[in-house]
């Protein structure tokens, strides 16, 4: 039994925050401030929980981080990822994972979004058949993002959760029948830095789910006939992965006395490396398992990322990068037929998309494109799609109700005629590469780095629903055409693509953005911030591993060591790096290749 110690904090009563103190188990700080409610979230026994399950997984979620590097390192040596020989027994075995619980066999359509108060109201009234509450690729984690986002999960998984928009005079609150929760936590390589735990900062996705884990599994397991709770795994690269995933589960239904297997969990297949370990992975997780699912921005973003040492294989422009690619089509069609054939859900990608209401014309045509891809995704075989919009939802169930008649499509589209070869997975996307999309791509990545760096990981840019995945792709694509010197098509004479010419692209997009967003929310913005960090990532030496990583540098707000005894209400300052302002081109010019 570990000794507790306590550390006390004070909140304002004029604010209405709440007195209170903290008991802490041995080895534990929370470095951010505490506001009110969030004592409901840190409980000492909740912090317990997610102390057992760092000090338990922390090694290993290290070792699999190490061997990411090393795997990486032999990509850009010339190495292509492959199937793994040593494991032909489970590709080719007859195993099938459990069942899928009656309370998910119907996931046509799955609308996503950030765990913000109003948007987890909207989206589980949407109609979709299921909410994906995001603590990753749409949710900036900033403290207080990541805190309130436990506080409203708790709140709707108990049926309490409401918000008034006292300008509007209206009160949102949940219908009588809403969607399915699943929940999204961070991937391994990002961290808690709020939360310390025996001197160094948690893991982001064990303490994700560890306090929605804790908090709302009973109450969860009441309402959905002893199944849940249900979750999505981000960012895996590897079946060893799914093996922690796995050990997780295990002990979390161990600790609280849930039933062996009643924790599924969806996995992204968004990374190209995971794309060969499908079997495996589903094979690690056959007792919690409820599919994959095509997470098809981060792999495009996952391709440029493992071929970043291959100067064969520079990408078109991002826009150009769809479903229509051979590489992207025969990743969806292997998916699908992997699993159907082990007994579990096949889901569908995003539709960037969204509703334009002030142009009738635009709005059709982009309709028209979201109808077609979940057409595509319906007849290939898929069980269901997301949506990013609630106003998709009902276009994207009309598709699938004229072309999905069972709740889903595992038994009846075995899809026994897809043969994929490692060479259709990894084959050279085809298209050109242009100056408008060195621009948009510089254009887009700036925007959505200011907006994370406010607290915002989800942004509607150019009638496109913008996230950590859709950045990534600017970015690395970004740095690909500069690390190579692409050459751009459509121009009247040779344009390579260098440093000089980025930073040109550079100032007169981020003049544009100021002309778009207006003077005055751009000088009180972090345009210029955003700008500088986002062009430093487009010409590194060396290709970072995730754009949030560096981002979440600067939004991290340690309380000082002063000041944790006692905290008397309000933000405090973010710890934030602020280096002197210097020209693009000059910042850009003293780094070197």
């Amino acid at each position: 039994m570990m000794n507790d110690h306590m550390e006390t904090y004070h909140e304002d009563e004029d604010k209405g925050m709440r007195k209170g103190s903290l008991h802490l188990p041995e080895g534990v700080r929370i470095r951010g401030r505490l506001a009110a409610g969030y004592d409901r979230i840190l409980t000492r026994e909740a912090l317990e929980f997610v102390t057992d399950l760092e000090r338990t997984f922390r090694s290993r979620v290290k070792w699999m981080l190490d061997f990411r590097k090393e795997q990486q390192a032999r990509f850009d040596a010339g190495e292509v990822p492959a199937f793994d020989p040593a494991m032909v027994a489970i590709r080719e075995g007859s195993w099938v994972c459990d069942g899928v619980p009656l309370a998910i066999a119907d996931r046509r359509v799955e609308i996503t979004g950030p765990v913000e108060r109003k948007m987890v109201i909207n989206a589980l009234n949407s109609g979709a058949k299921v909410f994906m509450a995001d603590f990753e690729d749409s949710l900036a984690p900033h403290w207080d993002n990541v805190m309130r986002g436990h506080i409203n999960l708790r709140d709707a998984v108990n049926k309490t959760i409401e918000w008034e928009d006292k300008a509007r005079n209206k009160l949102y609150k949940l219908n009588k029948n809403t969607a399915v929760l699943f929940v999204r936590p961070r991937g391994w390589h990002l961290k808690e830095a709020h939360i310390e735990i025996d001197g160094e900062p948690a893991t982001g996705c064990l303490t994700d789910f560890g306090f929605y884990f804790f908090h709302n599994h009973e109450a969860f397991r009441t309402t959905h006939g002893g199944a849940g709770p249900f979750f999505y795994l981000p960012k895996m690269q590897h079946s060893r992965e799914a093996a922690v995933w796995n050990s997780v589960f295990d002990r979390a239904e161990r600790a609280l006395g849930v039933p062996h297997g009643s924790i599924k969990a969806t996995v992204l297949i968004e990374t190209l490396p995971a794309v060969f370990q499908m079997n495996e992975i589903l094979y690690e997780l056959r007792s919690h398992s409820a599919g994959l699912n095509c997470g098809r921005w981060d792999y495009i973003f996952s391709y440029v990322k493992t071929f970043q040492g291959h100067p064969d294989r520079l990408l078109p422009d991002r826009v150009q990068v769809g479903m229509g690619q051979h590489f992207m089509k025969s990743y969806t069609e292997l998916l699908i037929q992997t699993c159907h054939r082990r007994g579990v859900h096949a889901m569908g990608g995003m539709a960037a998309q969204i509703p334009i209401r002030d142009n009738a014309a635009a709005n059709e045509a982009a309709m028209a494109l979201v109808r077609a891809d979940k057409l595509r995704e319906v007849t290939a075989g898929h069980d269901g799609t997301w949506a990013a919009h609630p106003g998709l939802i009902s276009l994207v169930m009309d598709v699938f109700n004229a072309n999905m008649t069972k709740e889903n499509q595992i038994e009846s589209r075995k899809r026994e005629d897809v043969s994929i070869t490692e060479a259709d997975l990894i084959e050279k996307p085809r298209g050109v590469r242009t100056l408008d999309g060195l621009r948009l791509n510089t254009r887009v990545g700036i925007q959505y780095v200011e907006a994370w760096l406010n607290g915002t990981g989800s942004v509607p840019l150019y009638n496109l629903m913008e996230d950590a995945a859709t950045a990534e792709i600017s970015r690395v694509q970004n740095w690909q055409w500069i690390r190579y010197g692409a050459v751009l098509d459509g121009e009247s004479v040779p344009i390579k693509v260098d440093k000089e010419l980025f930073a040109r692209v550079v100032s007169e997009e981020l003049a544009r953005v100021e002309g778009e967003v207006g003077t005055e929310r751009f000088k009180k913005g972090r345009f210029v911030e955003a700008a500088r960090m986002f062009a430093r990532q487009c010409t590194a030496a060396k290709l970072d591993d995730f754009l949030t990583l560096d981002a979440y540098s600067r939004v991290v707000s340690i309380v000082p060591e002063a000041r944790l005894s006692r905290l008397n209400g309000g933000t405090f300052p973010q710890h934030c790096l602020h280096p002197m302002i210097q020209t693009i081109s000059t910042m850009l010019a003293d780094v070197q290749f």
